[in-house]
């Protein structure tokens, strides 16, 4: 037993590695899709290196499989990208199951997309909108909404970003706090591929936001179309606050 003291003391005093003790699980869907694949190696070494330097444990799947399992231990669910209309009936249950007896979720960019529109209305109502088309991808200024929100501390009054930015409408009626707006004056909000018309939803334009439906606790970010970024320091910090909120609820200013 001394010599089994003795060990673990020298290790301590030799600055070896110690394992901080994990805060909370987090489960990570990350489901490539037809314009949605190239971001998952990047992202999953992104977050992984979150995980270490913010002692929480990360669980990643890359498919919805996990969803028809026990998810009772995860502190928070986060939908990377995922096209959630590939999830079968005892998946969309699983998960519905988890969120209705409190369970967090984070939704990040195409994960905020049902196809088709209304073919899930507990889905839509749990994202807190309803998203239509998007302009192109263009370079615009994303400004904070919300400074008391952790997923913005990061973050300059007005970032440059390049990005979609979905059109939404809030058909449900779901009360929804923005934290990040995109100002439609910096880009064109009309510029789209033929065939199909997008309009300015005018000076709200939300592009990331929270809520709390029921016990459980909801951030969105529809940013995070191009695999870049994944390396980017700032969306990083705006995906780690996102968490910290999603499975903790704290750090929001009141």
């Amino acid at each position: 037993m001394l010599l089994m003291l003795g060990a673990v003391l020298g290790l301590l005093l030799s600055g070896g590695p110690v394992r901080a003790e994990s805060q909370y699980r987090l489960l990570v869907i990350a489901m490539p899709s037809k314009y949605h694949y190239e971001y998952v190696p990047v992202a999953r070494e992104g977050l992984q290196r979150m995980a270490r330097q913010h002692a929480f444990d990360m669980e990643w799947a890359g498919s919805p499989q996990v969803l028809e399992g026990d998810l009772g231990g995860y502190a928070a669910i986060l939908l990377l990208n995922t096209p959630v209309e590939d999830l079968n009936p005892a998946q969309r249950a699983g998960f519905e199951a988890y969120v209705n007896g409190g369970g967090n979720v984070m939704i990040v960019h195409r994960a905020a997309i049902a196809l088709p529109a209304n073919s899930w209305p507990w889905y839509e109502r749990l994202v807190g909108r309803t998203v239509g088309v998007h302009p192109m991808l263009q370079t615009a200024a994303v400004t904070v909404a919300d400074r008391g929100f952790p997923a913005v501390w990061g973050l300059p009054e007005r970032w440059l970003w390049s990005d979609e930015y979905y059109v939404t409408t809030n058909p449900y009626g779901v009360r929804i706090t923005p934290v990040l707006n995109v100002d439609e004056t910096s880009y064109d909000p009309t510029k789209i591929w033929p065939g199909q018309v997008a309009k300015p939803m005018g000076r709200e334009h939300p592009v990331a936001w929270y809520h709390r439906p029921g016990k459980s606790r909801v951030f969105v970010t529809t940013l995070g179309h191009d695999v870049e970024a994944y390396r980017d320091p700032h969306y990083l910090e705006q995906l780690m606050g996102g968490i910290w909120w999603t499975a903790t609820g704290l750090g929001e200013a009141r």
